[in-house]
């Protein structure tokens, strides 16, 4: 392995499903047909797959499946623009999609893993379907929460002020005490291509900032695509909005359901954007959970990728 993951590799298989209202998801899997079953879900909402995701799994071990959710990578359509109908993008259709996955690739069970906003979706959707899970490994550890939402979008503010007054510098001045995500969402759709583009470059700044406190950050070269720009902003701006389509406290209400599922947990000392005490207090709720705070990672970072990789393996082997 290089730098903790595994070789780069293609996928042995891949293709589009056909999901609700109009969508079509692509899909793909890697490492061997006979292998463990295991989910990918990539955070953002809207980042997409990255083809880095396939390294962290061994190929000899698992049945990796990985897709980019509903508007984003190489999914279609992409909710890049204006008139793209976001009203179908849910966390509850997406729960629906990877279900509908799972019935089209014919697995029973499955590990589920992801990252940030994919932890918030794997989360709710082990809730919903328990009995589709054999295990979970989750990193950067969230809840979905408008807490959370407010703290990245306002609060941390504290944290970085000059940097936060220029991501607020887009907003209507009568509109900053309210839903940022939402006024954002409203510069995001506006018929002014100038206006969308400036937004979407500043909210990827504030992005790139509430994540540089980890050691050896660098910023993200994704955000000087403006391709990416456009998808990523509109559908974070979306769900976080909407509070990520989650009623209040519904994941930490729901953690009952998940007793009977193993899981690790992988958070990072330093990440700053999604600070520790949610991970904590999942961990806590989760009997059958295990926390490993890594010191020298934020949100990605450091020593995060080869903990990310020991968990999988660690359950994988004992699937």
């Amino acid at each position: 392995m290089s730098a903790y993951l595994f070789p780069p590799v293609d996928p042995y298989e891949s293709g589009m499903l056909d999901a609700s209202d109009g969508q079509t998801l692509y899909w793909e899997s890697v490492g061997i047909s006979a292998g463990v079953p295991v989910l990918y879900l990539h955070g953002g909402p809207g980042s997409g797959c990255t083809l880095g995701a396939r390294r962290f799994f061994d190929p000899d071990i698992f049945r990796a499946v990985l897709f980019d959710q509903r508007g984003c990578g190489r999914s279609r359509p992409l909710a890049d623009g204006p008139d793209v109908d976001l009203t179908v993008n849910t966390t509850a259709n997406i729960l629906d999609d990877i279900e509908r996955l799972r019935e089209y690739l014919g697995i029973e069970r499955w590990i589920v893993t992801g990252l940030s906003w994919g932890v918030s979706l794997g989360l709710v959707y082990a809730q919903a379907f328990p009995e589709r899970v054999i295990a979970m490994v989750l990193g950067a550890i969230t809840g979905g929460t408008n807490a959370e939402i407010e703290w990245i979008t306002r609060a941390m503010g504290r944290v970085f002020p000059r940097e936060w007054e220029e991501f607020i510098e887009p907003v209507p001045m009568d509109e900053r005490d309210g839903n940022l995500p939402a006024a954002y969402a409203r510069l995001l759709a506006d018929p002014n291509p100038v206006v969308r583009d400036n937004a979407a470059l500043q909210w990827c700044r504030w992005e790139d900032v509430h994540v540089s406190l980890m050691p050896g950050w660098t910023p993200s070269k994704r955000y000087e695509d403006p391709d990416f720009r456009r998808v990523f902003t509109r559908l974070v701006t979306h769900f976080w909005s909407h509070d990520c389509f989650l009623v209040p406290n519904q994941i930490m209400d729901g953690m009952h359901r998940l007793a009977e599922i193993p899981a690790i947990l992988v958070h990072g000392r330093y990440d700053v954007s999604g600070p520790l005490d949610t991970a904590w207090a999942i961990h806590k709720s989760w009997p059958g959970s295990e926390l490993v705070v890594r010191g020298d990672a934020g949100h990605g970072g450091g020593g995060f990728n080869e903990a990310i990789v020991e968990a999988l393996n660690a359950v994988g082997r004992s699937a």
